[in-house]
């Protein structure tokens, strides 16, 4: 369910006061201050740790039997629900390490990880494919309403049925999203140049004749044969798109302008200002040395016939297109962009006005629009269906996207459907949890397939058909990424699960990872990646281009991200100042120069 936090906020430490002077220049109150150690931090992770050896003993001695029921609210490992909000902790919820660590079991890559946890990196990875990422009844890899448990539970692994499986890492989670994107892409469709903009090249494009195809003028001028002076004819002379009639005999001249083929037995072009034509005596004079071949284009110079020009999963550009048409194409082989449908669940929710009387205005349904375009997928408009497990069911049911995003009721509170729901129709679910702040009760699942012609009713005929053709070599329906309800920790789900999935189902290339200074302490959680929100800045006085974090990067707020032009990728105990860490770029950034306005 979008909405406020539930559980009760700690104290506000990110606010600099009379003895915690923020760090670094702060003019508009948005960069994040300075460190504030972790006051839980060591005895979080003691209990994190000691829960994850008790459940790798039991699982090494017999194994555990899942049970139907979900953890209360606020005790997945590492705290904090949908909110991600455990109580007492700064700038609404994050346990916070002042030292950095270099990460924790927890964290760890499962591929990676000792003899001694290999029964429990098992489920970890499993959650990769099948629903064993979370408490409830599954077989075969479908999430399944009630039990299917058969035969009697042993004491020991009747008590973990309750508990929780451990959450994915951030990067594995990614790593899962981006593979179940490359699984799937949608067959290619063939598009004209007008409708082919930022659709992703399906096949490498060839060129299909010589560029140019013939020898051109690069200038205005004269095109001129042998040596000179050169006799003209007075009011005679080639424009582009006009074959030349003859070759030009030897020690004659005839006007040209810019792109007009050249007659055959051409030795060069003079441009215009740098000759002299006598009207009177119908002669032409070079006013500089003339070389043989100056000033023509000849054929096949920027490429030959068959030579490949752009590769397959090239974002089709203005000047992609534009090289298109130069090669001959009228049409180009594309890769449709990814249908996404947005349900936006929350009964307290406004879609206008102020909040009031415990309303809220839905923040998240006039972002993700903009966003997942930005990322090259197609967007319908965002539905809002309340808290209503009904509606919520029926309009997964009937879905036609290749992808539909839902925002809130993916923990486990009275109204968070998203789960009870999946389980119903039998979903599968990919990641069930993922060890990030914000954002940990993100899943990704995938839909079974509906009925004949579900998936495609509403497309452009031959996105429609190609679909249709899909789904046949396909028993698998759309995927649903779940967004917490919380803002940015949805942000936090969109960079994590849904930017990888686009890229991977509209064969985008997935964005390079890169590192970059940061100038400030950035704290860290004791387990879990944290992504924080940071703006590039320019170095000063041969200083190098850096990072600031901001302020105001707590799971329900949008200001700091607002002024954020990328997110820091923030391991288990967090990064000190003047080191580097990973950076995540939003999908605007590219155009945003880094300057210092008015957020910074």
């Amino acid at each position: 369910m979008t909405g406020p936090d539930r559980s009760a906020p700690g104290p506000d430490r990110s606010a600099p006061g009379p003895d915690r002077p923020a760090a670094g220049p702060v003019d508009d109150g948005l960069f994040a201050p300075g460190a504030v150690p972790g006051e839980a931090a060591g005895s979080a992770r003691a209990r994190a740790e000691e829960e994850l050896a008790i459940e790798q003993a039991l699982e090494l001695v017999g194994g555990s039997t899942l049970g139907p029921s979900r953890p209360p609210r606020g005790q997945r490992p590492g705290g904090g629900g949908d909110g991600d909000d455990p109580s007492g902790t700064p700038d609404g919820g994050e346990a916070w390490s002042s030292t950095p660590r270099t990460g924790d079991g927890r964290n760890a890559d499962p591929t990676s990880a000792s003899p001694m946890s290999s029964a429990s990196n098992a489920r970890t990875d499993a959650g990769a494919h099948t629903p064993g990422n979370r408490p409830g009844p599954h077989t075969g890899g479908r999430v399944q309403s009630g039990s299917t448990s058969s035969g009697s539970t042993s004491p020991r692994a009747s008590r973990t049925a309750n508990k929780p499986a451990p959450s994915l890492s951030w990067s594995r989670a990614r790593a899962v999203a981006a593979r179940a994107g490359r699984g799937g892409p949608l067959a290619a469709v063939r598009l004209p140049l007008d409708r082919a903009l930022g659709h992703v090249l399906a096949e490498p494009l060839g060129a299909l004749t010589d560029l140019p195809s013939f020898d051109t003028s690069a200038m205005d001028g004269w095109a001129v044969a042998g040596p000179g002076p050169w006799a003209f004819v007075a009011g005679a002379g080639i424009l582009a798109g006009h074959a030349p009639a003859t070759a030009l005999p030897d020690g004659a001249a005839v006007r040209i302008a810019t792109g007009a083929r050249v007659p055959p037995d051409t030795t060069a072009v003079i441009r215009s200002e740098h000759a002299y034509a006598d009207e009177a005596k119908g002669l032409l004079h070079a006013e500089r040395s003339v070389a043989t071949g100056q000033d023509i284009r000849p054929r096949g110079q920027e490429c030959r016939s068959g030579e490949q020009l752009v590769p397959a999963g090239t974002v089709m550009t203005p000047a992609v297109l534009g090289l298109a048409a130069a090669a001959g194409y009228d049409a180009l082989p594309a890769v449709p962009r990814p249908r996404v449908d947005i349900l936006v669940l929350g009964d307290e929710l406004l879609a206008a006005g102020l909040p009031h009387d415990g309303l809220i205005r839905d923040a998240l349904g006039p972002m993700l629009g903009p966003w997942l375009r930005a990322l090259g997928a197609e967007v319908a408009g965002p539905r809002r269906l309340g808290d209503d497990a009904r509606a919520l069911r029926d309009a997964l049911a009937t879905s036609d996207a290749d992808l539909i995003v839902t925002t809130g009721g993916t923990a486990s509170g009275p109204v968070d459907h998203v789960h009870p729901v999946l389980a119903e129709l039998g979903a599968e679910l990919l990641v069930d949890g993922v060890a990030v702040r914000p954002g940990h009760p993100m899943l990704l699942a995938r839909l079974p397939s509906g009925p004949s012609g579900a998936h495609t009713a509403g497309r452009p005929e031959g996105q429609r058909d190609a679909t249709a053709e899909q789904r046949k070599e396909s028993p698998d329906g759309p995927y649903l990424v779940g967004l917490p309800g919380n803002p940015l920790a949805a942000v936090s789900g969109l960079v994590t699960l849904v930017e990888p999935l686009i890229a991977g189902l509209a064969g985008r290339p997935a964005q390079d990872a890169y590192r970059a200074l940061v100038h400030a302490e950035v704290h860290g959680h004791p387990h879990d990646t944290r992504l924080v929100p940071v703006v590039h800045r320019a170095g000063r006085a041969g200083g190098r281009d850096h990072v600031a974090p901001l302020r105001y990067n707590g799971p329900a707020m949008l200001r700091g991200i607002a002024a954020a032009d990328g997110l820091a990728v923030v391991e288990p105990g967090g990064v000190r100042s003047g080191t580097e860490v990973e950076i995540l770029d939003l999908p605007w950034a590219p155009a945003t120069p880094w300057t210092e306005g008015c957020f910074t």
